[in-house]
């Protein structure tokens, strides 16, 4: 498993050139477009009143259409794992896994997936912009991602085909932090803010473009004595 440091750029950063919004956005969405299969090292942070709760690691997945699995390492064995329908969370040593329907999902891990498809940030952003400063280590640039129920009427609605969208105001997201390099449209980090100073951070690593993946990695049989927990919608998502 990748140490923190692994995620970071050992050479300080070159001077930069001037990036648009617009170049980045499409230099991110041109990078994953073509992209049938994802593998990444992952850091999953949660932190409330700016004080970190959770740090947690491990190996995430993607697959068109729609498919993904996150594979939890430490501190604790767990699997989030969507066949683009339905998605499950295992928990070995609670002995027990929640099923739901991805349409009924708010987790933010699910619109990632979106990374193997047809990445259009539009879906999930009514207004996009920089957020400012000079350029991280690496390069990286941060675009800040309005939730879409804020932006102008201008802005696209999302269609009853479109992935869950968890930038509900309603919900009680703010706003989306996404770190990418400007010059290859790779993401390393996706950061959620929420009301009440809630922060829930994804750092991505080691990303492995188009890998061989078998299809039964995105599929889920509950081991025998496991108890079934039924999310929101689980009775949609099919058997």
């Amino acid at each position: 498993m990748l140490a923190l440091g692994a995620f970071v750029a050992a050479a300080a950063p070159a001077q930069q050139p001037t990036v648009s919004v617009a170049s980045v956005v499409q230099a991110l969405e041109n990078h994953y477009r073509n992209a049938n299969t994802l593998q990444a090292e992952f850091l999953e942070r949660y932190s409330e009143g700016g004080s970190e709760a959770r740090l947690e690691s491990g190996r995430v997945y993607f697959a068109r259409p729609g498919r993904m699995r996150w594979e939890y390492q430490s501190p604790e064995t767990k699997l989030f794992v969507s066949d683009g329908k339905t998605l499950w969370f295992y928990v070995p040593q609670d002995h027990s896994a929640t099923r739901q329907s991805v349409k009924q999902s708010d987790d933010w891990r699910t619109p990632l997936a979106l990374l193997t498809g047809q990445v259009k940030l539009a879906r999930l952003c009514g207004r996009i912009e920089m957020a400012g400063g000079p350029p991280l280590s690496g390069g990286v640039v941060v675009l800040r991602c309005w939730p879409r129920g804020e932006a102008s009427p201008a802005a696209p609605r999302a269609s009853q085909q479109d992935a869950p969208n968890p930038l509900d105001p309603a919900s009680g997201f703010t706003d989306v932090l996404l770190e990418v390099n400007p010059a290859s449209g790779e993401l390393s980090d996706v950061r959620v803010e929420q009301a009440g100073d809630v922060e829930l951070e994804f750092r991505f690593g080691a990303w492995h473009m188009n890998p061989p993946l078998p299809g039964s990695l995105f599929e889920f049989e509950p081991p025998p004595g496991v108890a079934i927990v039924a999310g929101e919608g689980a009775a949609d998502s099919g058997p």
